[in-house]
């Protein structure tokens, strides 16, 4: 994630309809089906996750209690004591005797039997709950004074009850405690409270709540809407933890994977980078407990069917806020951390890190193909430091690919100097970066038509067209974006055999918690949807072929002339013709397909077809589909397709090919 985008200044994009020619006659595209230019990377299109704008905790990870262990900054930030009715008590905040990731824990002291006292948890930009469904209420907890003590878990709508739990027992020794709840009502800004009922001294610690509808019903798992939309894109591969919170302002406030493994406890919690990254987005709540840590990215990669691909610093924190670098001399910690995790993903369970993901669930290995070094680095710096990993990794695990970093902007002085410098090491996978107005990615679908084919591949690691000047607020996920990056996608696919892996960022905003947009998927604590770039995405990765056949017009292929954009594809396993075209015109376009080679007869086809008249249209939380695919049927004619493409539209076709 590049937070600053200087070559964006200047050039605001106007909404004017695109410029286009009259059309009377059909554009008239060949395929050629007798040869492959191509094969497609069954892991091309894929995701990017990171942890901003709330999408981990908040997000993706289903915990409610926010600060849940009291390791804030600020340890009482996400609660407030409730003392109400004649009520009295105090809170106090006190260390654990043991040293550890988790050093505080919070002592309740009640003085009288009368009224409420306790603590209200504000949850993350508030808490929801859904009628009839339970939850799971966890914490450790021991007595410092009195007997008979208990605690109760209140939902609560205003003053009007809507679900409760209570536990007893507890004694001198800290032991774990449940409470489930059941809620009484689906409600957004729930009043959640944590009760303490009888005279007396608890400690408590490790206050945490799930719903039970978690992504596979997992305890302290992931929230399943948000798994189910990825799910749903049959993604390739799944990069993570980002973006620019691998590397971290500082060094120490980098991304370490050892400290997101192990039990909870064992999780130190850390400020997010995104926490005062952006003094118009300040948001001073923002931590990382690791409840989605390495272990539950790799197990999110498997149930989504991508491959893992993991980032990890290389020495370098981020070179737009201090650049602290590790000396060469010093760098064997960070090499040593990249090798273990290939032990960790890939290791028998009788090695040190085998034993640890054994332990954790897993005992099968993960197998790990991709190891990304740095993020974003840019100079010599990141290439002396990118040699040092690469004869590691390579001496240690040949089978692994490496993905190196071309710096934050796709061109430039340090884009040139980067490119230059990984040809000459040989780079299998140069991970590229753009942030651009949509006219950005219309004129640059022939990118990668030019690019060296004996060089390295391409990873278009993070890419988003921003609809709207830098100056301004917010950069909505509108559709004149998703069609822009749409047509810039054909020229992804055409160039398959450069462009190795591809995917949007970010991946997931919480409505009122971003930092950044727009982003590809938007939720609150009840409901999320996918944007019109998420659908354009999806078209794309659920419809992607195994090899690149040649879509031409007058011989040449299709990137913008007469606005039309196009890719072909063919999946060998389906026996299936796949073409997708792009009409960024608000005209309506008539275009003839003619398929030569192994296609007999006729027949009928489907297509998908996304397609709005407002470039402003946008799908939101309240009207989720409002810019999405639509199925219709066109027919095949003796080797040949007519069709009307609708003004501003994406198209999707499908043709069954007989053998």
């Amino acid at each position: 994630m590049n937070k600053f985008k200087p070559l964006m200044l200047g050039m605001a994009m106007s909404l004017l309809p695109f410029v286009t020619q009259a059309q009377n006659e059909p554009t008239v595209l060949e395929v050629n089906l007798n040869e492959k230019t191509a094969d497609i990377s069954p892991d091309m299109w894929g995701l990017f996750f990171e942890d901003i704008n709330f999408a981990a905790d908040g997000g993706l990870y289903a915990e409610m209690i926010k600060n849940y262990s009291f390791e804030f900054e600020n340890p009482m930030m996400g609660w407030r004591r409730v003392e109400d009715q004649g009520a009295k008590g105090y809170v106090f905040n006190r260390n654990h005797d043991a040293e550890g990731a988790n050093d505080k824990y919070l002592r309740m002291q009640r003085l009288n039997s009368e009224g409420n006292f306790g603590m209200h948890n504000e949850g993350f930009r508030g808490m929801a709950v859904k009628e009839g469904l339970q939850y799971t209420l966890t914490f450790i907890a021991k007595v410092a004074k009195g007997e008979n003590l208990k605690v109760t878990a209140k939902f609560l709508d205003k003053e009007e009850l809507i679900g409760k739990g209570s536990v007893s027992g507890f004694t001198d020794e800290w032991a774990e405690y449940e409470i489930v709840v059941t809620a009484d009502k689906t409600l957004d800004g729930v009043n959640f409270q944590f009760l303490l009922e009888g005279e007396g001294e608890l400690d408590v610690d490790m206050i945490s709540m799930f719903p039970e509808d978690t992504w596979k019903g997992r305890k302290r798992g992931l929230r399943k809407d948000l798994v189910q939309l990825l799910a749903d894109m049959n993604p390739g591969f799944l990069r993570f933890p980002g973006g620019c919170i691998v590397e971290g302002f500082d060094l120490e406030n980098r991304y370490q994977w050892k400290k997101t493994i192990g039990e909870m406890e064992d999780r130190e919690v850390m400020k997010n980078r995104w926490n005062i990254e952006f003094a118009h987005r300040t948001t001073p709540d923002y931590y990382q407990s690791f409840g989605i840590g390495f272990f539950e990215y790799f197990q999110l990669s498997e149930d989504i069917g991508a491959e893992p691909l993991p980032i990890l610093s290389c020495g370098l924190a981020c070179q737009f806020n201090t650049g602290e670098q590790v000396p060469i001399g010093a760098l064997d910690q960070y090499v040593n951390d990249a090798l273990d995790l290939i032990e960790f993903a890939n290791g028998p369970v009788d090695s040190k890190w085998g034993a640890k993901r054994a332990e954790m669930g897993h005992p099968e290995p993960f197998d790990l193909k991709y190891i990304g070094v740095g993020n974003e680095n840019w100079g010599p710096q990141y290439i002396e430091r990118a040699k040092v990993f690469e004869k590691a990794i390579q001496a240690a695990y040949p089978e692994i690919t490496i993905v190196s970093t071309s710096g934050p902007f796709p061109d430039g002085r340090e884009f040139e100097y980067l490119w230059g410098e990984l040809k000459k090491m040989d780079a299998e996978l140069v991970d590229e970066h753009y942030y651009r107005p949509p006219s950005w990615f219309r004129e640059n679908a022939r990118r990668y038509d030019d690019y060296d084919r004996n060089g390295p591949k391409v990873f278009a690691g993070e890419y988003a067209a921003h609809s709207t000047t830098v100056s301004e607020d917010f950069k909505r996920n509108n559709w004149e974006a998703a069609l822009s990056e749409a047509a810039f996608m054909t020229g992804l696919e055409r160039n398959a055999d450069i462009v190795r892996l591809a995917s949007y960022a970010p991946l997931f905003a919480h409505v009122d918690g971003w930092q950044w947009n727009p982003d590809m998927i938007w939720f609150d604590n009840l409901r999320s949807y996918g944007t019109t770039n998420y659908h354009v995405q999806k078209l794309f990765s659920t419809n992607p072929g195994t090899a690149v056949v040649s879509i031409t017009a007058d011989g040449k292929s299709l990137a913008g002339e007469g606005s039309l954009y196009a890719s072909a594809t063919i999946d060998e396993s389906t026996n299936e013709l796949i073409f997708k075209v792009v009409n960024t015109s608000p005209e309506a376009k008539k275009i003839t397909i003619e398929l030569d080679g192994k296609y007999k007869g006729n027949g009928e086809g489907s297509l998908l077809e996304m397609a709005n008249d407002d470039l402003e249209a946008y799908n939101s939380l309240d009207n989720p589909m409002a810019v999405s695919p639509k199925t219709k049927a066109f027919e095949v004619t003796k080797k040949t397709i007519e069709l009307e493409l609708k003004g501003q539209s994406v198209n999707v076709g499908k043709v069954k090919l007989d053998k």
